[in-house]
């Protein structure tokens, strides 16, 4: 039902499709952008299409950014001899508010889920195997969530880098069984960095 006219509608609706914005938050989003000076609504708009049409996967890690590498790969104070495997850009950008980690990263976008039809080559395993061919990689950090398909893609991970003697660590579990990374606090993600066991 319309209460607001059709333009405010649409609005909502679009914004109500928004992952965790439901339609209440949809509504006060709506009304705030319709407040807003016009040049502001200008600018809004203009940085999400910019950012739709610019924004692309890093040619190492495979996070999004709008260069041919992100700042982290492009970085040479970081550790190139250590990776770590994470499933999406938000698991990354977690650990980077910890400012401990200081190695590089591998984004899967995704985790294998037979139920769901994911398998290996629906996610980015192959273009990390890649990596050893041109990097000197000494130690791989697999970082997936401790849901079933991030416990079955560390398997797979580690099933596949130990026989070519690759060392592979596991994050420890002070993250919680079933919980998501990007939600867990930089002292936890921490202690899990740091207590990773081999695997």
């Amino acid at each position: 039902m319309e209460y607001f006219g059709g333009q405010i509608t649409k609005l909502i609706e679009q914004l109500s499709r928004l992952p965790g914005v439901g339609a209440k938050t949809a509504q006060r989003l709506a009304f705030h952008i319709i407040s807003m000076p016009e040049e502001q609504t200008e600018i809004l708009s203009k940085a999400i299409v910019d950012a739709k049409r610019n924004t692309h996967y890093c040619t190492k890690c495979h996070t999004l950014t709008d260069g041919d590498l992100c700042f982290i790969c492009k970085n040479p104070k970081r550790d190139s001899s250590t990776i770590m495997v994470v499933e999406n850009p938000r698991d990354m950008a977690a650990y980077e508010r910890t400012q401990k980690y200081k190695g590089l990263y591998h984004v899967l976008h995704g985790a294998i889920s037979p139920m769901l039809g994911i398998g290996p080559s629906e996610i980015k395993l192959k273009e990390l195997i890649q990596r050893f061919q041109n990097e000197d990689i000494k130690e791989v950090i697999i970082s997936t969530s401790s849901t079933l398909e991030g416990e079955t893609t560390a398997m797979y991970i580690s099933k596949l880098l130990k026989p070519i003697g690759m060392k592979v660590t596991r994050i420890a579990s002070g993250v919680p069984v079933g919980g998501d990374i990007e939600y867990i606090d930089e002292v936890t993600l921490l202690r899990a960095l740091e207590g990773r066991t081999e695997i």
